[in-house]
């Protein structure tokens, strides 16, 4: 029987790219975001409508894929936001905003796939984390945080579901080659390769390798763990 898997923020960018790979492991690939669009070019089983900072857009969202695909047994959960500005200038709106997506949105996702998992007595979570939530950032305060508490729901998670053959892991990726970096000016793009010892940005696909590994049948030892994308920038923090 092949596993379904729930690729959240799969539209474009790094969801885009897990989806693709996920989809030619011979998964079954739906994949969740604001608009429900499918990504452009990638072959997926279904697209839906899902704003992971709502509560009953997680629920509903969730009972969909369950009654059109059947039992998730992968959750890749990547949605995220930024809303960047020092601290001195940053809104309610933007602190709640990024942690109900990042951190909030994920952790209900996790606990919206867990009966099913614990039933059949397997299952993959993968959270999206990032190394700005290692290291810190100027201007994220907020991002960073709901990064870094991605890694603390990631191994309180892996301790709890354990036993049942769940793993839950984090991918941490550093600077990747999508839309976000793009629109970074030359200026701040020579100083974030400056301090990548790579001395490059990811691509998308170099992120959805290692997320293809973590959900794959090899890494059923390995639960609770960052895995680091970043080319050296955070050295394992």
């Amino acid at each position: 029987m092949t596993t379904v898997a729930l690729v959240t923020g799969g539209s474009r960018g790094i969801g885009a790219a897990i989806a693709a790979r996920l989809s030619s492991a011979g998964y079954i690939v739906v994949v969740a975001s604001r608009s429900g669009d499918a990504p452009s070019g990638v072959e997926v089983a279904g697209s839906i409508a899902m704003d992971v900072s709502d509560p009953e857009s997680i629920e509903s969202g969730l009972a969909q894929v369950a009654e059109q695909f059947g039992a998730i047994g992968i959750l890749v959960a990547n949605a995220g936001v930024t809303r960047d500005t020092l601290l001195m200038r940053m809104s309610d709106d933007d602190i709640d905003e990024v942690l109900a997506t990042n951190l909030a949105g994920s952790i209900r996702l996790a606990r919206g796939v867990l009966r099913g998992m614990v039933r059949a007595k397997s299952g993959r979570i993968v959270f999206l984390s990032s190394v700005v939530g290692m290291l810190g950032s100027a201007g994220q305060v907020n991002y960073a945080a709901s990064k870094a508490g991605l890694i603390g729901a990631t191994r309180s998670l892996a301790r709890e579901v354990g036993s049942r053959a769940i793993t839950v892991n984090v991918v941490a990726p550093g600077f990747v080659d999508t839309d976000m970096t793009a629109a970074l000016d030359d200026d701040r793009r020579t100083e974030i390769l400056a301090a990548i010892p790579a001395g490059r940005y990811a691509a998308p696909d170099e992120v959805a390798a290692a997320v293809e590994f973590l959900v794959g049948p090899h890494a059923g030892y390995i639960t609770g763990a960052v895995l680091p994308v970043d080319g050296g920038l955070g050295m394992g923090h």
